[in-house]
């Protein structure tokens, strides 16, 4: 552990407590939306409202994270989320929670995960140079996948089954430690600039490195199909699977319990990322990853039994971390730190600005044909890009 420093393991610390809030999150904004309204159209709309702030402000918050300081960006960003989560808990308590109430604080911390995962990603190689990004990743996703899926969801499905303030409360007091643990990360992790610019120039710089750079432009597409297939299946999962007049009838702690099976993949695949990459090649590991998480995708599609389900989480949640180790450290590697945080918000644009586009076409999609077709549509998107598997020189 010492290898990596203390910064770093304060660092892995914060992450963790954050994510953990924002594990709880994900799952109540869901269950406390499904309270509100059975409509396919309006789950899908708050999951739009929530991953759309990567496809309007994601290069914005490149440009802002390589101009200031990364940790107090990280900061400020959590600070905004544990305040907008206790406004809402606030609100729940005082019986004016609405539908439109979750949209706009979904919105709210949208923008500020912008903020803050750009600037998680630019820190890395500062904290711990870029010799040790891949076993620093590693343990990183170890922690941020442990509590935003693992821990997460079953205590957010516990929370909201003791009521909705408890649900957000306890994430916003979770947002407020991990600024207290951040806080102490020594150093200053502004990006050395050589020149002003203007914030459009720095815009066009960022994503002209990026286009360019033919394995990060075919990453970032790659990964921009994979999460539109997995964001039109997580959106609607919660219809599928939590109700009595649902296909599965589960709770929502049991719910909550299988979503943890993919964070429980996860995490046990976090340790072997590093192996399993050296073992296989770059190439032949991005493959077996998009098979696992075609999948994760479609077995909803075929089957409502709760463990078999579980059992292809589990694998595709491996698949999906191994993924993120290999290209995110790829990544770090290839784009230069004063562009870092350009280069990780234009990736994600393309990566993640599919995410609300995904769940709109899912809720599109299930209003017409049904839930099943939506999965099974999900799985041969991610077989599709299978073709555009770089190959390793």
């Amino acid at each position: 552990m010492t290898s990596l420093g203390s910064a770093y393991w304060r660092l892995w610390s914060a992450s963790g407590l954050s994510n953990l809030a924002d594990g709880i999150v994900k799952i109540a904004l869901g269950l406390v939306a499904v309270q509100l309204t059975r409509s396919p159209a309006l789950i899908a709309g708050l999951a739009f409202v929530s991953s759309l702030p990567w496809l309007v402000f994601a290069l914005h918050a490149g440009v802002l994270t390589d101009r200031v300081d990364r940790r107090r960006a990280m900061l400020t960003a959590n600070v905004l989320r544990a305040g907008l989560l206790a406004a809402l808990a606030v609100a729940t308590a005082l019986d004016l929670g609405s539908i439109w109430l979750l949209y706009v604080v979904a919105l709210g911390l949208g923008l500020a995960e912008t903020v803050h995962d750009t600037a998680a990603q630019a820190i890395l190689p500062q904290i711990v140079g870029r010799d040790r990004l891949t076993r620093a990743n590693s343990r990183l996703y170890a922690a941020e996948l442990t509590a935003n899926e693992f821990a997460g969801p079953p205590l957010g499905g516990f929370l909201v089954a003791a009521g909705a303030f408890a649900a957000f409360a306890t994430p916003s007091a979770l947002w407020i430690v991990a600024v207290f643990v951040l806080f102490f990360v020594p150093g200053s992790f502004r990006a050395e600039r050589t020149r002003g610019t203007s914030v459009r120039e720095d815009l066009v710089e960022g994503l002209r490195f990026l286009w360019e750079n033919r394995v990060l432009r075919i990453l970032a597409i790659m990964v921009g199909g994979f999460n539109f297939a997995t964001s039109a299946m997580i959106t609607l999962f919660v219809l599928y699977a939590v109700g009595p007049s649902s296909a599965m009838g589960l709770t929502a702690q049991a719910y909550g319990f299988l979503l943890a099976t993919i964070a429980a993949g996860s995490f046990v695949a976090s340790f072997a990322a590093e192996r399993i990459e050296r073992a296989l090649g770059r190439s032949r590991t991005l493959v077996l990853s998009l098979l696992t998480g075609a999948a994760l995708v479609g077995i909803p599609a075929v089957t409502t039994n709760p463990y078999v389900i579980g059992a292809v989480f589990f694998l595709g949640g491996a698949g999906v971390v191994v993924w993120n180790v290999v290209v995110v450290s790829l990544r770090q590697r290839l784009i230069p730190d004063h562009l870092l945080g350009r280069g990780t918000s234009g990736h994600r644009l393309v990566a993640w600005g599919t995410k609300p586009l995904g769940a709109a076409a899912a809720g599109l999609l299930a209003e017409a044909f049904g839930l099943r077709p939506v999965f099974a549509g999900a799985a041969v998107v991610i077989l599709a890009l299978l073709l555009l598997t770089p190959r390793e020189r």
